[in-house]
């Protein structure tokens, strides 16, 4: 293998999808990460000899440890150009009512997933003395939620905030092997992900002062993911942050950039006031 080459986690659909067929359609190798044999089927005849699938769930360390040791013997000694941490979930409910075990899935597969997939291949990319060849990228798919967190959005929330720290710490203690670190954090995309929304159930929490505003927020999810942007563009931005000659620490990429920069400018009371009018949390 002579091509330059990168793992992604969590490629069976959506953004991980994206970004391997960006990667491939300009000349990288992609080892992808899938949970299940029949997603690994259909990655290779998508894209043939340019993805090597890895079978494996991102909270599974030893699984997670072999498969890098399966692209460091495919690599025969060569760095990989990149890690991309993509897998990830979106646990919703009122935090006052959600069962914990839904809270330790989130934070187990989107921050601690996150950490051991990071663990077993930023050697790979170079994080290790003596290394081989130029030093590669991390690249963490975190979210405009790591900044403004919205109601009942909580477990996932708290992960794509999670990320930002862990990022920009791992970034800093990889500043003695050269391995840059990169938070690409995208607005609404139209992935399967938004219509998981529609199956949310929210039974549990009928008999709560939330139930009006949870039915409110499931029509809001799937107008996003009617109206998000084409995956393909968070692909084309994760090309250019493991590519470009000097890239930013993090790439903002929403469809409605204004209206986030308003979130960003207006004082949080006041925006609290916004959300919860609109969804009815307060009187209006």
């Amino acid at each position: 293998m002579t091509k330059s080459s990168i793992v992604v986690t969590g490629v069976s659909t959506g953004i991980g999808w994206a970004v391997t067929k960006t990667a491939t359609e300009r000349g990288l190798h992609v080892f992808g990460s899938v949970r299940k044999r029949a997603d690994a089927e259909r990655l290779v005849a998508a894209f043939g000899d340019a993805v090597t699938p890895l079978v494996f769930d991102v909270t599974d360390e030893a699984a997670v440890r072999e498969a890098a040791l399966q692209v460091e013997a495919v690599l025969g000694g060569r760095p990989l150009a990149g890690l991309v941490n993509n897998a990830g979930i979106a646990v919703a409910g009122p935090l006052l009512h959600l069962p914990i075990d839904e809270w330790r899935q989130q934070l187990e597969v989107n921050l601690t997933g996150v950490v051991i997939a990071t663990q077993a291949f930023a050697p790979l990319v170079g994080a290790r003395k003596p290394a081989a060849g130029r030093p590669g990228r991390i690249v963490n798919i975190g979210s405009v939620g790591g900044r403004n967190a919205n109601p009942f959005m909580a477990p996932y929330c708290t992960t794509k905030f999670g990320l930002e720290g862990l990022s920009e710490s791992l970034r800093r203690e990889l500043l003695p092997f050269g391995v840059d670190v990169i938070v690409v954090a995208p607005g609404a995309v139209a992935t399967p992900i938004w219509d998981k929304a529609d199956e949310i159930d929210t039974a549990a929490y009928a008999d709560t002062v939330y139930a009006p505003a949870l039915d409110r927020l499931r029509a809001y999810m799937l107008s996003l993911g009617k109206s998000g942007l084409p995956p393909e563009r968070i692909g084309e931005v994760v090309h250019t942050a493991l590519t470009t000659a000097h890239p930013k620490v993090r790439y903002t990429v929403t469809p409605q950039p204004m209206q986030l920069m308003i979130g960003g400018l207006l004082p949080k009371r006041t925006l609290d006031r916004i959300i919860g009018k609109r969804l009815g949390l307060v009187e209006t």
